[in-house]
């Protein structure tokens, strides 16, 4: 079992660098393609929208086929866009391709944490669907500095989706060699999938996702011409504070389990948006020298991605029967988000520079804090009252 969770770990790990690697080298890649960076970033928003928009559809349209015919054909097409994007000399083409390689992404990821809850018995189904989802979080912190890397030290940001393409390739032959033959899983029509959305607990929890990923990625989106006064524009100390800021990621994401036990995810979710908002209204500041810069990403990191588990909480807290569809909806939720924060950047770069994008992304935030309280009280007001007791019930004796 273990060996194929590692397998898809690696397949999630190869998707999530894609997601996540464009940002370091979208510089070079503006200049190769003669666009403003500005303009570049669309290269994530194509990618992005295309993975959370069509995760629910392809899951409902690729119900019947066979697992692993699944697997090969997404990471086929995850392979073939980040191939047509590392050799087009033309924008658009390259923007139509980091689509295509977002559908490979949006076919694989739901059905890969699927596939984890499949393989595992019921009492360790949430360590495997975790196991899973490290491959993801893993890209933070290794994939996406390892391709910034790359692209700096061989002065080309094509040889970086050279890198991602291998990593798809890689994945394939993984799933073809070692991944056994899984269950088809029950149909689910989309919208089934897509009707928590009417829930009002559910939207606006949903709400408070995109509010702050739009804020978080506003400023990571283009995060290389954000932080050029601390790397000196070296593309070598941008992949080590991406290497930072990953690892924050990772210990965020880890960490934030235990505190939802401990204090609830209320509390966790507050504190994490209120001091991820000051970290970015600071950025003008602190992103101008080196160590200011690293511990701003380390704050960023722990916080940001430390979110995701006490957002989900509160989804299935508040709707526990639809939990699996839930898990989908907030990764996708994500992924939208993500797909906003390049358009927005834009826009604020072009009014006020790039050094200022971490107050847009702030204001961002700040709406989520807002959006997670209008959640909570909405959550509150349709919790079960408790049922009186005994002695409650019997009247008080006459005085």
């Amino acid at each position: 079992m273990y060996r194929s969770l590692i397998v898809l770990a690696a397949g999630l790990f190869a998707i999530g660098t894609d997601s996540f690697v464009i940002a370091g080298i979208l510089p070079d890649a503006a200049d190769s393609l003669g666009i403003p960076v500005g303009t570049a970033g669309w290269l994530l928003t194509a990618y992005a929208f295309t993975y959370a928009v069509l995760g629910p559809v392809m899951a409902t349209f690729t119900t019947r086929w066979p697992r692993r015919t699944l697997f090969l054909t997404g990471f086929v097409i995850f392979t073939a866009g980040n191939l047509i994007t590392a050799f087009v000399p033309v924008f658009g083409v390259a923007l139509a391709a980091r689509a295509l390689a977002g559908l490979g992404g949006a076919m694989v990821t739901p059905a890969a944490v699927a596939a984890a809850a499949a393989l595992a018995p019921p009492e360790r189904r949430g360590r495997a669907i975790a196991t899973v989802m490290t491959g993801l979080s893993a890209a933070t912190a290794l994939g996406a500095p390892i391709g910034t890397a790359i692209g700096s030290l061989t002065g080309n940001w094509r040889a970086t989706m050279m890198f991602v393409s291998a990593l798809g390739i890689l994945a394939a032959v993984g799933i073809t060699l070692l991944l056994p033959a899984l269950p088809t899983p029950p149909a689910v029509p989309l919208r089934t999938r897509v009707a928590p959305l009417a829930d009002r607990r559910i939207g606006l929890t949903l709400l408070t996702t995109f509010l702050v990923y739009t804020g978080l990625f506003t400023v990571y989106s283009f995060i290389g011409a954000s932080l050029d006064r601390a790397t000196g524009g070296s593309g070598t100390t941008l992949a080590a504070l991406l290497f930072v800021w990953g690892l924050a990621a990772t210990a965020g994401t880890l960490g934030s389990g235990s505190l939802i036990d401990r204090l609830g995810s209320r509390r966790v979710i507050n504190v994490a948006i209120t001091v991820a908002a000051i970290d970015f209204a600071l950025l003008p500041w602190t992103s101008a020298h080196l160590p200011s810069a690293v511990a701003a990403l380390l704050v960023w990191g722990v916080c940001g991605w430390g979110l995701l588990a006490p957002q989900t909480h509160r989804l299935i807290t508040a709707l526990p029967t639809a939990a699996p569809l839930l898990t989908g909806l907030a990764s996708a939720m994500v992924y939208v988000g993500v797909s906003v924060a390049p358009l927005v950047g834009q826009v604020a770069m072009a009014w006020f520079g790039p050094y200022w994008l971490g107050p847009v992304g702030a204001a961002f935030i700040a709406l989520g804090l807002g959006a997670a309280e209008a959640a909570h009280t909405v959550i509150r007001r349709h919790a079960p009252q408790p049922a009186p007791t005994a002695s409650a019930q019997q009247p008080s004796p006459a005085k």
